[in-house]
C-alpha cells in the first residue's frame, strides 16, 4: 500500500492533530503529513504545526459567500498539497454532500461518544444526563450525516459518579489522543476495508476494536 499523503483539519487547539503528529514523526504510522488547514486564522493548532516544520495554510470560511464556495477552495487546498487522505481533528465545520462524495473513504473523523450513541454536540452533558455507565470516543469514516460512517475503532472511559462534563470530557479527551492515532495506523497499514457502510478491520496484534485502556 502507498504511503498516505495526509491532510489534517482543524479549527482551534489541535489537540487531536498533535497526537497525529507525534504518531507520524515517530514513524508509528506510515502517513507523511503534507498539510494542517484552519478555517479559522486564529487556531492555536497552526502554531505547533509550523512549529513541528509542517506546511500549514488558513482558509476562513467567512471569506466565501457558500458553503459550496468555501468546499471547493477547501477541495484545490488538499489536492494542491497533494493530499490523498484527510484527517478531521475538531474541524467545525458540516462540508457539503458534493465535497464528501468526491473523498469518500478517504476522509476520517473522531468524536467523543460512543456512536451510534450522542451524535451531535453536547455529547458529555448527554450522556452524564442519560446515566449511562460507559463514554468514550469513535474513529469512523465522515459521511454527510453528522457523525455517522463506518466504524473503525471506539475507546470506551467509565463514567464516575461524581462526573460532570468537564471531568468525563478530560477522561474521554485522553482517550482520544491514542484511538485516534491508532485507527489512522490501522488504514495507513492497509487493515481497513470499507464495505457498504461497514468498516472490516484486521486488528492481529493490536487490542481489538475497543480499546478500553490499558493498551
Amino acid at each position: 500500500m502507498a504511503r498516505l499523503k495526509l491532510a489534517i483539519l482543524i479549527s482551534g487547539r489541535g489537540s487531536n492533530m498533535r497526537a497525529l503528529v507525534a504518531a507520524c514523526q515517530a514513524g508509528s504510522i506510515d502517513a507523511e503529513i503534507r498539510l494542517v488547514l484552519s478555517n479559522q486564522p486564529q487556531a492555536e493548532g497552526l502554531s505547533h504545526a509550523a512549529a513541528a516544520g509542517l506546511a500549514t495554510r488558513v482558509l476562513p470560511h467567512r471569506d466565501f459567500a457558500s458553503r459550496d464556495d468555501f468546499d471547493a477552495a477547501l477541495d484545490r487546498a488538499l489536492r494542491e498539497a497533494e493530499a490523498d487522505f484527510v484527517c478531521l481533528a475538531g474541524f467545525m465545520r458540516l462540508l457539503t454532500a458534493g465535497f464528501l462524495a468526491r473523498w469518500r473513504d478517504r476522509m476520517i473523523n473522531i468524536h467523543p461518544s460512543l456512536l451510534p450513541a450522542f451524535p451531535g454536540l453536547d455529547t458529555h452533558r448527554r450522556a452524564i444526563e442519560a446515566g449511562v455507565k460507559l463514554a468514550g470516543c469513535t474513529v469512523h469514516y465522515v459521511r454527510f450525516e453528522t457523525d455517522s460512517g463506518p466504524i473503525i475503532a471506539q475507546a470506551a472511559v467509565p463514567v464516575l459518579p461524581g462526573d460532570d462534563e468537564a471531568s468525563l470530557a478530560a477522561r474521554v479527551l485522553a482517550a482520544e489522543h491514542r484511538l485516534y492515532p491508532l485507527a489512522l495506523g490501522l488504514v495507513a497499514s492497509g487493515r481497513v476495508k470499507v464495505d457498504g457502510e461497514r468498516a472490516l478491520v484486521d486488528f492481529e496484534g493490536h487490542a481489538g476494536a475497543l480499546l478500553n485502556p490499558p493498551d
